[in-house]
């Protein structure tokens, strides 16, 4: 007798067991294709055929009509005489064959010679010729109900049109996906490529002036032609502090700018800028830079506010000692004469 050909047990595929559960196999399926995803094994034909086999399996047990024809295949497909020869007789439940099919009938498992023309019958293939039984006739997915067949008692080679089970639709949902991002990058907005749970990998345009809480729909990127719902996050800043539209930070100066005052470097988004700040400046003080803050909602930006610290020196040259020891001498400044 003839054995089917090119089984593959899905369950051992997935590592999962016959009765796991629906949000079971999806949870594993969602963990092996990241693993084997072709982004993530660039060049590596071996993992791109295990990815593909992967998203097989989870397309026929991730449905719950295709997995119940899939289990009632496999438990019957290593019978002596399944394919091949004298029939094996028909699991209860199977559906009478001898009309003409329909897309809502169920597989009888003992009409195929291998898993893999069983496996195009569950999920629908385009077009392909049968020879079961001895006679041609053609297959096709391209409607949704039947098309109407020719007259199969004209002529022995009439050739009979019929569909084949199409995959269900899958339901539109709308999804929903955080996406973390560094200042400098939610402000200038534009490429960035994402990597969703499901596997997939999408470059997305990014638009700039993003905020922390902001969500960003990108339409029919979601479960079935729904929508993808970004929700960005964006990460705290070594320098700059967000107030709103306005931007903050603090900048250094050494005691000797404190007291000459003088032009000093701040930094911006927008990249470091000169700023004067005044004779006698004290540690604390906020300056103010135009139009250098954040874009807000109407694409107006905010301001960037500069607060001056005064630091000392961890250490002294010699000479610089020596300057600030005459400094000291001559100094009329009396910073604690009204607390005495």
């Amino acid at each position: 007798m003839q054995n089917l050909q090119n089984f593959r047990d899905y369950y051992e595929i997935l590592g999962v067991d016959k009765d796991a559960s629906s949000e079971e196999i999806k949870k594993v399926y969602r963990r092996l294709a990241r693993q084997y995803h072709p982004d993530l094994n660039p060049g590596n034909k071996e993992a791109e055929e295990k990815f593909k086999i992967i998203g097989e399996a989870y397309e026929i047990l991730s449905d719950p009509s295709r997995r119940s024809q899939y289990d009632q295949f496999s438990r019957y497909w290593k019978q002596k005489g399944f394919a091949g020869g004298k029939q094996t007789p028909k699991p209860k439940g199977w559906g009478d064959r001898s009309n003409s099919r329909s897309s809502n009938q169920e597989v009888d498992p003992s009409e195929f010679s291998d898993f893999e023309s069983f496996i195009n019958q569950v999920i629908g293939v385009s077009s392909r010729q049968d020879t079961r039984n001895g006679s041609g006739y053609s297959t096709s997915s391209t409607s949704s109900t039947s098309s109407t067949p020719t007259d199969p008692f004209r002529t022995p080679r009439t050739k009979v049109a019929y569909t084949v089970n199409t995959p269900p639709r899958t339901t539109r949902r709308d999804i929903e996906a955080r996406l973390t991002l560094p200042l400098e990058k939610a402000y200038q907005g534009g490429n960035e490529r994402i990597r969703l749970e499901d596997g997939r990998s999408l470059e997305v345009t990014m638009p700039p002036g993003m905020v922390t809480g902001q969500t960003i729909r990108l339409r029919n990127q979601g479960i079935g032609g729904g929508d993808l719902y970004l929700k960005i996050t964006v990460d705290p800043h070594p320098l700059f502090k967000l107030e709103g539209s306005n931007i903050f930070c603090q900048v250094p100066v050494t005691p000797s700018e404190a007291v000459l005052g003088g032009q000093v470097e701040a930094p911006t988004l927008d990249g470091p800028v000169k700023m004067t700040i005044p004779s006698a400046v004290r540690s604390g003080q906020r300056f103010r830079l135009a139009n250098k803050g954040y874009p807000g909602e109407n694409g107006k930006r905010g301001d960037q506010l500069v607060e001056v610290q005064i630091v000392t020196p961890k250490s002294l040259t010699d000479e610089e000692r020596q300057l600030y020891e005459k400094l000291r001498e001559v100094e009329s400044f009396k910073p604690r004469a009204d607390l005495i």
